[in-house]
């Protein structure tokens, strides 16, 4: 029993900033190439479109290792399986500095041989937010859990700010070669203290006190099971899994179209120089930054009032909506600035959402919250394998406009695909 006057540990925070400190470290990796890019395209003989293809193909690996890598950790424990990913996805971001020199190049070529390490570095990655949703899952009460993925994938605003600017400086001083041998070593070091500092479960820490284990638990709460068979049947016959895919799968179109193209934007079709067109390039993450944490209280918040399916539902299909709304507008406005403004907030209203998606994978089925939350990543990872192509191209056909407007549009879809969305019915036994 808990003494009345014990107050709760603080731990699952601690836990929570690891996440965070990861979360930071893998969108730096994902993000500097779109910034060194600009140096590699001319050093490596590269075209816009096959510098496209490398970046599909991170995100074709992110993808395909979604499942497999959620699965990993709902059997085998997140402390494990990410300190693993994050030791794979920095040596190949390193060795993203090399491809061209690597002994696979002679048989692939330049662009192959980039192509191929970037696929396996993305392959290493997937492992990162399904088991940051299993480690929220496991460390996080119900009421919040939102907000706990919300400063979780937070960190993609927080690593992707500070990216270009930094990426943009030691590029010019050092070399774009700099920035990933940097980051790989940075990598190495979280994975280190990760491995050192977290437990898979709060009752195997140390420094958790009875008073936290109770308020992580809730009142009357059964402890879950360790390893639970996977319902895939039950996962194929939910209507709410399906409508998150691919609800997701829109977020994940707009959102590669940020970190894949946006710092070229400014700085080709919006005029910003090479170091300013990097330092405004990290306004959209700075929102993210903020909206993405908001976002995810809002949910619980809501959650709280109007039950779990409209506290999810209400706050996801807001998010997109506006989204939608601010990168039309973005879009199509002629002063740099406003554009940039605008554009900048459609990024942060996209992550407003976050923490409702993932939440929601939680509500459907905490035993299995890294599978599903892989699964509803695939999906993203479908629509980020096809935007960093796919814009460009539109932009070239139609111009830039249009290809932005497109990401709205798809945006505004992914609102609508909320109205599915039931994630306090649980899943639909077979």
């Amino acid at each position: 029993m808990t003494s009345p006057d014990e107050a709760p540990s603080k731990t699952r925070w601690v836990i929570l900033g690891l996440l965070l400190a990861i979360s930071v470290i893998t969108y730096i990796d994902r993000v500097n190439i779109s910034v060194t890019a600009r140096q590699m395209m001319p050093a490596l003989g590269l075209t816009e479109v096959q510098m496209g293809e490398v970046f599909s193909a991170f995100v074709l690996g992110y993808a395909l290792g979604q499942v497999p890598g959620g699965w990993l950790g709902d059997r085998w424990g997140p402390r494990v399986v990410l300190a693993i990913a994050l030791v794979w996805w920095s040596i190949f971001t390193a060795l993203t500095a090399v491809a061209a020199t690597l002994p696979i190049a002679s048989l692939l070529g330049i662009l192959g041989s980039l192509v191929l390490v970037r696929f396996l570095m993305g392959a290493g990655e997937a492992a990162a937010l399904p088991n940051f949703n299993r480690t929220v899952a496991n460390w996080f009460p119900s009421s919040e859990r939102g907000l706990g993925m919300g400063i979780a994938i937070g960190g993609l605003g927080v690593g992707s700010a500070l990216t270009p600017p930094l990426t943009a400086w030691i590029m010019v001083n050092f070399g774009w070669q700099t920035a990933f041998y940097i980051a790989g070593a940075v990598g190495l070091l979280v994975a280190g203290c990760w491995y050192a500092y977290a437990t898979d479960r709060p009752s195997d820490h140390p420094h958790v006190n009875r008073a936290e284990l109770d308020l992580i638990a809730g009142p009357g709460a059964a402890p879950t099971p360790a390893v639970v068979p996977v319902p895939w049947r039950a996962f194929v016959r939910t209507p709410t899994v399906w409508w998150l895919v691919l609800s997701y799968t829109c977020l994940g179109y707009v959102a590669y179209v940020y970190l894949s193209w946006f710092y070229l934007y400014l700085v080709n079709v919006r005029g910003f120089g090479l170091l300013r067109g990097a330092v405004y390039a990290a306004a959209p993450f700075v929102a993210i930054a903020a909206l993405c944490p908001l976002g995810g209280w809002v949910t619980d918040r809501m959650v709280g009032k109007l039950g779990i399916n409209r506290g999810r539902a209400w706050v996801g299909g807001l998010g997109m909506l506006l989204a939608s709304a601010s990168i039309l507008l973005g879009a199509y406005t002629e002063a740099p600035f406003v554009a940039l403004g605008l554009l900048s907030l459609g990024a942060g209203w996209l992550y407003f959402s976050v923490g409702a998606y993932w939440a929601s994978t939680v509500d459907l089925s905490k035993p299995h919250a890294g599978t599903l939350s892989g699964i509803m990543n695939t999906g993203a990872n479908i629509g980020g394998t096809l935007s960093p192509t796919l814009t460009p191209w539109l932009a070239e056909q139609v111009g830039w406009d249009a290809a932005l407007g497109a990401a709205a549009a798809v945006a505004l879809l992914g609102c609508v695909l909320w109205l599915g969305v039931k994630p306090g019915d649980g899943l639909r036994e077979p």
